[in-house]
């Protein structure tokens, strides 16, 4: 029985083509074929389109956050701050697959200027570890990430100089996000005041502490939240600032591979106990990648859409076929053909429609963001990206092309059950 299948396989695709190219007595027919195919064509292009885009935004979102932040931050449970961190930060490198560490300190206050305030969080760094673990040095585009070492000698302001005389003073570096330093009007050169809520206690309860820095540099992740809410000093002079002594916030950790920052955050927690706790960077920034992941997915359903609906024409196409191709289904069926046999014919008509859709779309959708990426450019210092990120994953060219394909078919299942159910007496009694 099976030998005959194969045997007869050859014979439906046959009749099946020929059923696709019919001009004799209805070119409807083919009509409707060529538009099923372009709707099929449309909808795969689209969807590559709509999820290379998609993706590409993710990875660029990724890469800019992995740039600013950590791949794991390793914190106290039951503490706010963390003592004996250059330990700890030993112990942590001897972990698989870590490939550096360092401490940090991490405080919200207000900077102040000449034109403008501004509520930022503060991160104390080591200058010379924070480059093996960040990308903030490649993102610094004013001054060096070294400069935070050296103090800046700057004139006192007449008011806080004694008798109104300004002299030279030595003022500790700070580097501010671009967007930052827009909002506060200062540029490289320029002082401001850090001012921490936590200061000394007084009669009247606790006084804000206030110190001046200078500006040594400026830096641009492609961020805007992280550019208009960041800057950094030196950790010694943020231990200083907030009284911290010998203590720290956390440590910052990176990984050889970021998709498996999970993993060895679980065998950092592992090897520094319970007292310790490591958030890899997708629990940190699981809110943002969330909504895009969601977004993507909301896209490709709604684009799908597209596809389903050139599936209809798939479904008018064959039923149109059974209707004009009547007589001849009746003789092939007198001729011994089964009723799987003739639903094969027709199911095999949508999947040849579905897949040279799928075949031509393929193409198409990478043609289209060729051309985006090409020829669809921004105003790099307005967008903070020239062009539009494109990535295709195989994956997703899997997926959109066996979403096409199964479309395709199902909508071949009641034309094809509609032909085998023909009953060859009735399609011939007024032949």
């Amino acid at each position: 029985m099976l030998a005959g299948e194969l045997v007869a396989l050859p014979y439906e695709i046959f009749v099946g083509l020929r059923y696709l190219r019919a001009k004799r007595r209805n070119r409807t027919i083919s009509l409707n074929t060529f538009v099923s195919v372009a709707g099929i064509t449309l909808g795969v292009a689209a969807l590559i389109g709509a999820v290379g885009i998609m993706t590409g935004f993710l990875e660029d979102i990724q890469s800019k956050i992995l740039g600013t932040t950590a791949h794991i931050i390793v914190q106290e449970r039951m503490k706010e701050h963390m003592s004996d961190y250059d330990r700890l930060t030993e112990r942590i490198q001897t972990v698989p697959e870590v490939v550096a560490a360092t401490p940090f300190v991490f405080r919200q206050v207000l900077l102040t200027s000449q034109s403008g305030v501004q509520g930022i969080i503060l991160r104390g760094i080591d200058p010379k570890r924070e480059a093996t673990v960040t990308d903030l040095a490649k993102n610094i585009t004013a001054g060096r990430l070294l400069d935070l070492l050296t103090p800046v000698k700057a004139m006192q302001a007449p008011n806080d100089a004694p008798h109104g005389e300004p002299r030279a003073v030595e003022r500790p570096g700070i580097i501010l996000g671009k967007e930052l330093a827009l909002k506060l009007g200062v540029g490289v050169g320029d002082t401001i005041t850090v001012v921490s809520p936590t200061g000394p206690i007084s009669a009247m309860g606790m006084v804000p502490k206030m110190r001046t820095f200078a500006v040594v540099g400026l830096c641009s992740s492609g961020m805007y939240n992280y550019d208009s809410s960041l800057a950094y000093i030196e950790i010694g002079e943020a231990q200083r600032l907030f009284n911290l002594g010998a203590s720290v916030t956390g440590i910052e950790v990176k990984v050889a591979d970021v998709f498996r920052a999970g993993d060895i955050a679980s065998q950092i927690e592992q090897e520094l106990g319970f007292s310790h706790a490591a958030r890899d960077w997708m629990q940190t920034n699981r809110n943002t990648f969330s909504s895009l992941k969601l977004q993507k997915t909301i896209m490709f359903l709604l684009l799908i859409l597209i596809t389903i609906v050139a599936s209809f024409n798939i479904v008018s196409t064959l039923t149109m076929i059974v209707t004009e191709k009547q007589k001849e289904i009746a003789i092939l069926k007198t001729m011994g053909a089964t009723k799987r046999s003739i639903r094969r014919i027709f199911m095999l008509n949508g999947l040849i429609i579905g897949v040279a859709g799928t075949a031509v779309g393929i193409p198409l959708g990478y043609a289209f963001l060729w051309l985006v990426q090409t020829f669809w450019t921004f105003d790099q210092t307005v967008y903070e990206i020239s062009t539009i990120p494109v990535h295709v994953l195989a994956e997703d060219v899997l997926l959109v092309a066996g979403s096409a394909i199964l479309i395709s078919f199902l909508a071949t299942i009641y034309p094809a059950n509609q032909a085998a159910k023909l009953e060859p007496v009735a399609a011939l009694r007024y032949e």
